[in-house]
């Protein structure tokens, strides 16, 4: 996978593509519905390691991004936008969805086809589609590297948005539950994120305030990559246990490290080392995951599900651009910047599951994680042209 997907990397640059998107084409070679070199049980539970160590990795330099000398001018448009473009997405998609589900198959006819299942559909589905992928937007805005305010609004949006995805999914799983009468899970929904994040915050700064105590005492740069990585790990399998999220942890941690005193960024220059090497592990065993079968299925309402969360995400930003009276770079290009879709989604769409009846939980599933199929491969070039367009890197 390193390997090839270093050559898928190369190949993608030599095309103008970001590296990203090569390392998901050779996934998509490897995995069980092409060529089958990686089988569904090693994609699936013998590889899920890495995902967790490239995310706790992730999450700890998106937090690092959030240095409060740096981003103090535009706290209040990260704020403003995060919130809008959360609400953007789910009012447009869970509008759209609601709207048309009754023309796609499998929803049409039979017990599917009640006012009640296509607004709870449209719920679930609306509020999923708040979430934005972190690892993909800090994939392709290290390799380019991308610098200015657009890129600091980009990444503190990205920062809060899985936090508030949580929040929504919650409150969507709360209202599905009273109107279908399903009595699976979810019964104590309401106070579950918050729980979560607060258990998330605290655990992530105490990792970060052992994390700084301890490196203060490491006197080589080697030796400070085993503190950073021991103590991300450290956090990754304590969220696990206390059912917190591991993301939200680490990103915690990293934004008390870079707040605590000048010349902390060395903690994240040590990381430096690992990242083309996490990020092609990440992203080739990402495409490894797609299942070509599942677009045959249910390819048409993932494409639509992708086309209107798009719009939604560039409504809510243009919303909350002019409330906070962003730029007009900001307003046109960060909606297309947060389009990158994947763990998160894939994540809450296999919890809600459970929601619904069998076929109906079946359909949105398949439609969601087509949809994040999709995305994984446009998600990233319009990134980095979002990024080229706001002047955040060179035309080189």
């Amino acid at each position: 996978m390193l390997f090839f997907g270093y050559w898928g990397g190369r190949l993608a640059n030599k095309l103008h593509l970001p590296r990203v998107s090569g390392y998901l084409i050779v996934g998509v070679m490897f995995s069980p519905s092409i060529f089958h070199l990686l089988t569904v049980d090693t994609v699936n539970q013998r590889l899920h390691f890495i995902t967790e160590v490239a995310l706790s990795i992730i999450a700890f330099n998106i937090g690092g991004s959030l240095d409060l000398r740096s981003i103090r001018s535009v706290v209040h448009q990260i704020g403003w936008i995060t919130l809008s473009q959360a609400v953007g997405a789910f009012v447009v998609t869970g509008g759209a969805v609601f709207i048309c589900l009754r023309f796609f198959p499998g929803f049409s006819q039979g017990s599917l086809s009640t006012t009640a299942m296509y607004l709870s559909v449209a719920l679930v589905i609306g509020a999923i589609s708040a979430a934005t992928a972190p690892g993909a937007v800090l994939a392709v805005v290290s390799e380019a590297g991308a610098r200015g305010e657009f890129t600091n609004i980009l990444l503190g949006v990205i920062a809060l948005d899985d936090a508030l995805t949580v929040v929504f999914f919650s409150i969507a799983g709360v209202m599905t539950q009273a109107i279908l009468g399903v009595d699976k899970i979810f019964g104590n929904m309401v106070l579950m994120p918050f729980i979560e994040i607060g258990l998330s915050v605290l655990l992530g700064g105490a990792g970060g305030y052992v994390m700084s105590f301890t490196g203060r005492h490491v006197e080589r740069k080697e030796a400070l990559l085993m503190v950073v990585l021991g103590v991300l790990f450290c956090i990754t399998s304590i969220s696990s246990i206390i059912h917190a999220s591991s993301i939200l942890s680490n990103m915690v941690a990293g934004f008390v490290i870079v707040n605590q005193a000048p010349g902390l960024q060395t903690y994240f220059r040590v990381l430096e080392y690992l990242e083309d090497a996490v990020f092609g592990l990440f992203f080739t065993l990402a495409g490894a995951h797609m299942d070509i079968s599942i677009l045959e299925t249910t390819g048409f309402l993932a494409i639509f599900l992708l086309i209107v969360r798009m719009v939604g995400k560039q409504i809510g930003v243009w919303i909350g651009a002019r409330i906070s009276r962003a730029s007009n770079t900001v307003s046109r290009y960060l909606g297309l910047a947060l389009f990158p879709q994947a763990g998160v989604t894939i994540g809450l769409v296999l919890l809600a599951q459970d929601l619904f009846p069998e076929l109906a939980g079946r359909i949105v599933v398949n439609a969601v994680i087509g949809s994040v199929m999709l995305n994984e491969f446009i998600a990233p070039v319009l990134l980095h042209h979002c990024l080229k367009k706001a002047g955040q890197i060179s035309d080189g």
